[in-house]
């Protein structure tokens, strides 16, 4: 498809507008898109920090008094949120509090639940799994289950020691 504003590249974005039931669809190259064609009152970047500024259904209010700031790069929390993107690798453990919130409520949950590559993740997918093991344990200890929690505080032992291995 041909980007309807310059008719030569190919369109890569595709901008679709519905405004009191009147359809209307543009086709944009990555060039006519940049220089902001679409006037759209939405951004990714707004999105994000929408969804960084709202309450997660918690009436809590948080002010600090000092930005939180990136010791690596400088990057202010705030700037970030405009922007919608880190400065440096190390930002996202300097925003951890403030972003955790986020991933859980956008993914049910905050902790990596997807594949992990065997060769990088063969003592990751032993410690998960330890981890797992953990929170079943406390939780038959919880409820009595004596025997169950001993078998559960065989298999860790033994994945603990293959771990040393």
């Amino acid at each position: 498809m041909i980007c309807d504003k310059c008719k030569e590249n190919e369109a890569t974005v595709h901008y679709k507008e519905i405004i009191n039931g009147n359809k209307k669809e543009m086709h944009f190259c990555d060039k006519c898109a940049n220089q902001n064609e679409i006037n759209s009152p939405f951004s990714i970047n707004h999105l994000f920090a929408g969804l960084l500024d709202s309450g997660f259904g918690e009436n809590v209010k948080i002010d600090y008094k000092d930005p939180i700031k990136c010791d690596n790069c400088g990057m202010t929390y705030e700037k970030f949120k405009q922007t919608g993107k880190f400065g440096c690798s190390k930002c996202y453990s300097s925003f951890e509090d403030k972003l955790n919130p986020l991933f859980k409520r956008i993914h049910g949950h905050d902790t990596h639940r997807g594949k992990i590559p065997n060769r990088a993740g063969k003592y990751l997918n032993i410690k998960n799994d330890i981890k797992k093991l953990t929170d079943d344990l406390n939780r038959a200890i919880g409820e009595e289950e004596f025997e169950k929690a001993a078998e559960l505080r065989d298999r860790i032992k033994n994945l603990k020691e293959s771990i040393k291995d």
